[in-house]
């Protein structure tokens, strides 16, 4: 079979360092996944290439047709070429010896293309193509496994996840991404293995779940961690939300599990990262905050938008998500419950909480968390119309007065200026105010 890539800055980058691999008398082949991804008809983001030239080979072959390199994993025979913007990853055909820490090889051993086939990871990733003839070689299975839809985990499914923790996440993130099917006797593996996430930092975590959230399948992706148990060692939490009942008037749809996968099947493409974990996290506060109201008949989650709020923030920063993530998703699943009230809310109020930097991504977070409980829009629909007929004025106006004009009245500095420019905001937002003068003449009538 022959494989037909997409042409790109990034092939042309791989061909001109395969052509010199291969002029110098090396063997040199694409590998895994931009073969995968051509087969599947997919654009391939980044083109890899194994060869049986050493790392120091592949340097000076680089280096003689003006080539920078660095070594990017001496000890995994990985050498990097840089071609203006463009990076290209060069491996040495290798076996791996033992995996002592769960995650890397002790040693590697340097072999043939058909050897360094077994030692990959699944065999929709342990094929190769010829950079010039294009004709894919498949020594694993690859092809039929692609036509099937199975991601399979290469020879002995158990030695895989032994041999590195990381290949765990790594199945479910291919199974999402491409929609296929964890074969049978790699998902019991998979269950077997589980402890190898010990063994994995939280960084490399974040990464690979952060890439099944972003992907076109989320509640599958999520509901297979689940399943298989992944959630026992990290974001536990999520665990609690099955099980965790809601009022059937209110959400029909069932427990707070079965309405965030609802939720998560409601993302759209564009949706960002931050607005994903936020879908995700939104009512992780309810398993704590539960209780049974006998008056009403039902139960109740007060201060869930809190409490879940302080534990987004927890769970964000296990993971080590970046500050301006854990800031954005935390401040949406804070106020989530304050759509409830904007068509009562004071026009100073509701000014205030259109003009968060965050809201558009909450108006969908609204938008997804109505539909997949009760269907009730109209709060969304509020909104949508008052931004449409107040555009020119949903962001904030410039302020009357700052800090420094109260210090020249001869306020002290201290907590209370800034509640008096929060109180003078308020009058101008509702229109009570409207320019430098009255605002002072107003601190001036109530605080001199």
């Amino acid at each position: 079979m022959r494989v037909e890539f997409k042409p790109s800055k990034n092939l042309d980058a791989a061909m001109q360092v395969a052509e010199a691999l291969d002029k110098a008398g090396y063997e040199v082949v694409f590998a895994g996944g931009c073969v995968r991804d051509a087969l599947l008809g997919l654009d391939c983001k980044d083109y890899d290439l194994a060869t049986n030239a050493q790392p120091e080979q592949v340097e000076f072959v680089c280096e003689q047709v003006g080539l920078k390199t660095r070594m990017v994993g001496a000890h995994f025979g990985v050498v990097l070429a840089m071609i203006k913007d463009q990076s290209i990853e060069i491996a040495t055909f290798r076996e791996d010896g033992n995996y002592a820490d769960g995650r890397h090889p002790d040693k590697v051993y340097y072999t043939n293309a058909k050897e360094d086939a077994k030692r990959r990871d699944f065999t929709i990733n342990g094929m190769f193509a010829n950079p010039f003839t294009l004709e894919v070689t498949d020594y694993v299975g690859g092809l039929g496994d692609l036509e099937k839809g199975i991601v399979r985990a290469i020879g002995h499914a158990e030695d895989r996840f032994k041999e590195d923790g990381l290949r765990l996440l790594r199945a479910v993130r291919f199974a999402v991404q491409l929609g296929f099917k964890i074969e049978e006797q790699t998902k019991l593996a998979m269950m077997q293995q589980i402890g190898g996430l010990q063994k994995i930092s939280a960084e490399r975590i974040q990464s690979e779940f952060s890439k099944v959230l972003m992907s076109n399948r989320p509640h599958q992706g999520v509901s297979m961690l689940a399943d298989l148990g992944f959630f026992n060692y990290f974001f536990t939490e999520v665990l609690e939300l099955k099980g965790c009942e809601q009022p059937a008037e209110f959400h029909p749809e069932g427990d707070v599990f079965e309405h965030t996968m609802l939720m998560l099947d409601l993302i759209q493409p564009d949706f960002s990262l931050e607005l994903r974990l936020a879908i995700l996290l939104h009512d992780i506060g309810k398993p704590k905050t539960q209780s049974y109201n006998q008056e009403k008949q039902r139960f109740t989650f007060y201060g869930h938008d809190t409490v879940g709020a302080q534990m987004a923030e927890a769970m964000l920063r296990s993971l080590k998500y970046s500050n301006d993530t854990i800031e954005h998703v935390v401040v949406m699943v804070k106020h989530h419950m304050q759509f409830i009230n904007v068509q009562r809310m004071r026009v100073s109020t509701l000014r205030r909480f259109i003009a968060r930097s965050t809201f558009a991504q909450e108006m969908e977070l609204h938008r997804v968390d109505c539909l997949s409980s009760n269907g009730n829009i109209e709060n969304y629909k509020f909104l949508k119309n008052y931004i449409e007929e107040k555009n020119h004025e949903i962001q904030l106006p410039e302020p009357l007065i700052r800090g420094h004009d109260l210090l020249e009245l001869g306020l002290e500095p201290g907590i209370k200026i800034g509640q008096i420019l929060m109180e003078v905001q308020t009058k101008q937002l509702e229109q009570e105010l409207y320019d430098h003068e009255q605002a002072l003449n107003y601190v001036k009538l109530h605080y001199l």
